[in-house]
């Protein structure tokens, strides 16, 4: 299979960060093109989102950032922090993602907790009482600046594309990604329509779709080695996120471990490398041109979120 990208996937990443990669013929009738948000030097899309968090934090006087995290935006946070003097700690559930090791690495303090990601948000917020700290999650004081981080992929798309995409395939974790791209999707009047692809059955956007909102019992989701990023009982923001989805005509989608390996080896041929669990928006695109209706004609584009 030929590797044929819009910004190559081999050249400099473009002016907001990563490439477009043109993966046309994968789904026949269709024009799938792939934002490869892993090119990041944190290796996770949510790059922008942290930069923006801690230029607020750095201008607010600030010496430290806390979060939580399943691994994505801890490693995005301690490059942003590392790259603005900040101090950085990050509460990473015990056995998750790499230990964190790649969080340390970067200069970050990483606290193990037992339990969920949720246990993680809850200690993050205690350490965030630290004089000098500030909560750096994605529902804390600086939540705007979160939004306007992860916005920026449409900005890149306006770039790139001659016209607005069809559908915008996204991962569904605490539904921030989803509500900061409907923010701009409005702005700019696209009617773009937002595809949300999380765990099946492992999230609570997806087993609530399509509403109301209900979070998952704390025993009632299963993390796999591949799954382990997408998996929530609690989504943040998930009430918001739906309601976003909803706005544009979308839906949301639930995959399961194995469409993730298989779309993670399928992206392999385009040049792209990420997760299993950072391929799950094209693990849901491709579960969508499996079923009987299809996709609508036109451009599909899908955002991998982490390597």
């Amino acid at each position: 299979m030929s590797i044929a990208t819009l910004a190559s996937a081999d050249a400099p990443t473009d002016a907001f960060g990563t490439p477009l990669i043109d993966a046309t013929g994968l789904v026949p009738g269709v024009r799938v093109l792939v934002k490869d948000e892993t090119r990041y030097a944190s290796g996770s899309h949510k790059e922008p989102a942290a930069r923006a968090v801690v230029a607020r934090a750095a201008a607010d006087g600030r010496t430290e950032v806390v979060v939580a995290t399943c691994g994505n935006y801890g490693r995005a946070m301690a490059m942003a922090c590392r790259s603005a003097g900040l101090t950085c700690t990050v509460v990473l559930p015990a056995g998750w993602s790499d230990g964190g090791e790649f969080m340390r690495a970067a200069g970050a303090r990483v606290h193990l907790v037992d339990g969920s990601y949720e246990d993680a948000v809850d200690e993050s917020r205690r350490l965030a009482q630290a004089p000098g700290a500030v909560d750096g999650n994605v529902d804390g004081p600086y939540v705007d600046a979160v939004f306007a981080g992860h916005g920026v992929v449409v900005a890149a798309l306006d770039a790139a594309l001659d016209e607005p995409p069809t559908q915008l395939w996204t991962p569904v974790g605490n539904g921030t990604t989803v509500i900061a791209i409907h923010r701009v999707l409005r702005e700019r009047g696209w009617p773009t329509v937002l595809q949300g692809v999380c765990s099946a059955g492992n999230n609570p956007v997806v087993t609530s779709w399509p509403g109301p909102y209900r979070m998952l019992p704390p025993d009632g989701v299963t993390t796999t080695d591949h799954n382990q990023p997408l998996v929530n009982w609690h989504a943040l923001q998930g009430p918001e996120a739906m309601a976003a989805i909803a706005d544009t005509g979308g839906a949301v989608h639930g995959v399961e471990d194995d469409q993730l390996r298989h779309a993670r080896s399928v992206l392999a041929g385009y040049g792209a490398y990420p997760t299993a669990a950072g391929a799950v928006a094209l693990a849901g695109l491709l579960a969508g041109a499996a079923a009987p209706d299809g996709l609508p004609a036109g451009t599909h584009v899908v955002l991998l979120s982490g390597r």
